[in-house]
């Protein structure tokens, strides 16, 4: 460690009589570190610097060793004899260093933090498209999919390594509020501008979080209580009429920092371009309301705080166009779909950090959705109730170990009633549905750092007790090398399980006509995901970039997968506990030119598909090729940028159809297609005006629906979606910010 001291009044006969130590702490620049903390070796109570970086602390008898430290900076330790002044210079740590992407604030951040690959979107990224919602916040990027899961309703599910949504684990500000009902929309709930930060990351994560992440992470950060932002606001509309509305303001209440924030959604007009008598995008309702609250600094000595409230009321109709829906619902002569929903949550952290070295934390969090929802003439009823809690010791004895053990609990009540309120089509799977889980675990995660910050090591196990399966061990580890400044490897092994929600996680289901055959009771699913990353930035002059290549291959022991090929008018689910595989390739290029423009590529390979009895079986609704192409402008002035991204989407396998009448049947793959997006954003001060185009070249899927004609026969399926379906959209917005 570099450090020097300056002695002032040595030679003051004065001098060590004094009852304070004095001094201050700057980094190598020689500008001065607020916040910094000061504490005598082996204490355990200090100091903190003031805005200048000065500090005061009571001198002790003797000789004794005073410790300076601050986040992103290497500790300081200083003997110190009869000085009463003191000067620490820090040096910022080796290991913090980032693939910056954009100028100012960057819009996308490679970590180089962690061992596991995670790519971070900030809102200055998510400014670059129209960005709705949670599900609209990927068009720039190649390694999350959004998928529909349901045409009728626009349901949504998030993809990472081509697998369903449900085996990424979808955490808002770390906390599981995405698992069961909310699975099926609660990615729409979350509106794009109450969005901070994006962390995606693939693979086997940390066991902190839970057990159930398989194919990789995703972490949505909302934005923090920021007292300078007094009020911001977006208006937004697009062509098909529907209207968006967010309001935010922020506060001080004492030493509470507060956010509240307002979204609501109103529907847009009917609209049927396919001419096939079903609406091309639901009417949507929307109302949310966020309270945020903030208590102090985690790296703080002492308490720190922050907690959540929402509250989300949503309706959807979709269906027929001549459908209504306080008509019709449940009707076996006009097929109609809505669904309506309540959801109130909370979330809430609190820590005490003793010192630098010890910190305990308690992460709490519950939810509830009373959701009411008609699929034609089916009713389908369900209500969930969710609470989990996490208590987290943190040590950090040194610069280069750390460990968190902790315990946590978990649990779910889900009540689902299926009621078919016409037998015109014959199904079998009405009933009554009732799980209540109660999960606890143990964890323990250890990092160790070598080679002077150079090689990092994160091992990590966790043992989770299911009130009906039992023990389930889950064990990770991950490793990250830099072998120069500009080159990360990275590595990392790990298992993951998870409990089946069917309904919610497969809502395109319910909406078609085909009958849901359980043939055995589902156990939970599990999988072992490994990966590789290679990560290497470069910089020529006024050219700056990365170039980023990774691979991941998942094995599951036990999987969920409707059958949907056996037979056209029925899907059956069972435990496969034969070969089953996932392999993703990627490959990201990136380039920053002259400061203005910015060029991104990126390339996904999926081979996505399990043996059945000998033959390999491709999973449907995977592009084996995807290629992504994205090109910003801004000038120095940051007056204005303009944005532009390309899609290549490579064919997909469907559902296998040649057992319906000729009229009902469908090819075996779809083709490939292409969808363009472009955004013009121009600055006022305090305004932002946007306007722009998703899908410019109007491709989509024609007819989508199969027996569109005959919603109630055997034939009605909307599971063979795999393209945009409702073609050009053309948008305007403006977005108000108060400093």
């Amino acid at each position: 460690m570099y450090k020097y001291v300056i002695y002032l009044g040595l030679l003051s006969p004065l001098g060590t009589l004094a009852q304070t130590i004095k001094g201050k702490v700057v980094d190598e620049n020689q500008q001065p570190i607020p916040r910094a903390t000061i504490v005598w070796l082996q204490e355990k109570k200090g100091v903190t610097t003031n805005a200048t970086g000065q500090f005061s602390i009571d001198k002790l008898p003797g000789n004794h060793k005073l410790v300076a430290s601050h986040s992103g900076y290497q500790k300081d330790t200083i003997e110190l004899g009869n000085t009463d002044t003191v000067l620490f210079i820090l040096k910022e740590k080796n290991n913090l260093k980032e693939v910056r992407v954009t100028a100012g604030k960057a819009g996308t951040l490679l970590s180089n933090l962690s061992p596991v690959k995670t790519e971070i979107l900030t809102s200055t990224e998510l400014k670059k498209a129209a960005c709705c919602d949670l599900a609209g916040c990927f068009e720039t990027q190649s390694t999350v999919q959004p998928q529909t899961t349901n045409v009728i309703t626009n349901a949504k599910e998030l993809r990472i390594l081509g697998l369903s949504g449900v085996y990424n684990q979808v955490l808002i500000d770390g906390f599981p509020m995405i698992q069961g009902l909310t699975f099926t929309y609660g990615i729409s709930g979350i509106p794009g501008t109450l969005v901070e930060n994006i962390h995606i990351s693939k693979g086997a994560n940390s066991v902190l979080q839970g057990y159930e992440s398989i194919s990789g992470q995703i972490n949505v950060e909302t934005k923090k209580p920021n007292p300078s932002e007094k009020l911001f606001a977006n208006i937004y509309v697009n062509s098909f009429l529907e209207k968006h509305l967010n309001l935010n303001t922020s506060f001080k209440a004492g030493k509470w920092k507060s956010l509240l924030a307002f979204h609501t959604v109103q529907p847009a007009k009917k609209t049927d371009r396919d001419n096939d008598n079903f609406l091309d995008l639901p009417l949507l309702t929307r109302y949310m309301v966020l309270n945020k609250w903030k208590l102090g600094l985690e790296k703080d000595w002492g308490w720190s705080a922050e907690f959540a409230l929402r509250y989300l009321h949503e309706n959807r109709v979709g269906g027929q166009t001549f459908f209504d829906a306080d008509r019709d619902k449940g009707s076996d002569t006009v097929y109609g779909n809505t669904v309506s929903l309540n959801q109130p949550e909370m979330w809430a952290k609190t820590s005490y950090r003793f010192n630098d070295i010890h910190r305990v934390s308690v992460y709490t969090s519950a939810f509830h959705q009373n959701q009411s929802s008609y699929f034609g003439a089916l009713s389908y009823k369900a209500k969930q109730s969710n609470a989990f809690v996490n208590l987290q010791y943190e040590l950090s004895n040194t610069e280069n170990h750390t460990l968190k053990t902790g315990i946590s609990f978990k649990s779910l009540n889900l009540k689902e009633d299926i009621l078919f309120t016409s037998t015109i089509i014959p199904r079998t799977y009405d009933g009554n549905y009732r799980r209540n889980e109660n999960v606890a675990g143990v964890f323990a995660e250890n990092m160790l750092t070598f080679l002077d910050g150079k090689l990092t090591w994160i091992a990590g196990i966790r043992a989770d007790h299911h009130n009906k399966f039992g023990w389930y061990a889950t064990p990770r580890t991950l490793l990250k090398y830099d072998p120069t400044s500009t080159l990360t490897l990275r590595g990392n092994i790990g298992t993951g399980w998870r409990t089946v929600n069917f309904f919610s996680e497969n809502i395109g289901l319910l909406a078609s006509s085909r009958d849901i055959l359980f043939l055995e009771e589902l156990k939970p699913e599990k999988a072992l995901n490994m990966g590789v990353n290679v990560t290497q930035k470069f910089e020529f002059g006024a050219i700056s970039g990365h170039i980023s290549m990774d691979y991941y291959r998942t094995n599951f022991q036990n999987q969920i997968f409707p059958d949907y090929d056996t037979d056209p008018t029925k899907a059956f689910v069972r435990n496969f506990t034969g070969k089953s595989v996932s392999n993703g390739f990627q490959t990201d290029l990136f380039m920053k030119l002259f400061k203005r423009y910015e060029f991104k590529a990126g390339y996904n390979f999926l081979d996505v598909y399990r043996m059945n009895n000998g033959v390999k079986e491709v999973l449907p609704f995977n592009a084996r090729h995807k290629v992504l192409t994205a090109f910003s402008y801004k000038p120095l002035t940051n007056k204005f940028h303009a944005d532009v991204n390309v899609h290549w989407f490579g064919k997909q396998r469907l559902p296998d159809t040649k057992l319906n009448p000729v009229p009902y049947q469908r090819p075996d793959y779809s083709e490939n297609y292409t969808t363009v997006n472009g955004q013009f954003t121009y600055v006022f001060k305090a305004f932002e005006i946007y306007t722009g185009c998703e899908n410019i070249f109007n491709f989509r899927q024609h007819q989508p629906i199969l027996s569109w004609q005959n919603p109630f026969g055997p034939q009605f399926d909307t599971s063979s979606v795999w393209g945009p379906t409702r073609g050009r959209e053309f948008y305007f917005g403006v977005r108000f910010s108060l400093i």
